[in-house]
């Protein structure tokens, strides 16, 4: 039975004697919001627990296939067209901030003469 004092496993749950209890001492609006609150961590469980999951396929196998290839390529570059394009703007990036780095560095130790 769900619901009330009582859990799937037919055992008291701790929530619903913390309702019981809430009850007696509080007034019934604080009461009444604490058992909605409740009901809503309840449904929000159920629903996600529950819901559907889409079946997608297993391309791990594929993957390790084109990985284990031995073809020369290094493993960073074997994803393919995405993996070249994120190494090259990397190795754009490595360079051009080197270089902003060297500039900064001398046109502090070189001050401009006035």
């Amino acid at each position: 039975r769900r619901g009330g004092l009582w859990d799937s496993e037919g055992s008291k749950s701790c929530l619903g004697v913390l309702v019981q209890l809430y009850c007696k001492e509080e007034d019934q609006y604080s009461a009444k919001m604490f058992r909605n609150l409740l009901a809503l961590r309840q449904l929000s469980q159920r629903t996600l627990s529950t819901a559907a999951r889409r079946q997608v396929q297993n391309k791990v196998p594929e993957k390790q296939k084109i990985f284990q290839e031995d073809n020369g390529i290094p493993v960073h570059l074997k994803g393919g067209a995405g993996d070249a394009l994120l190494y090259r703007l990397t190795m754009a990036l490595t360079v051009l901030g080197t270089g902003y780095v060297i500039y900064e560095l001398l046109s502090a130790a070189l001050p401009k003469k006035k």
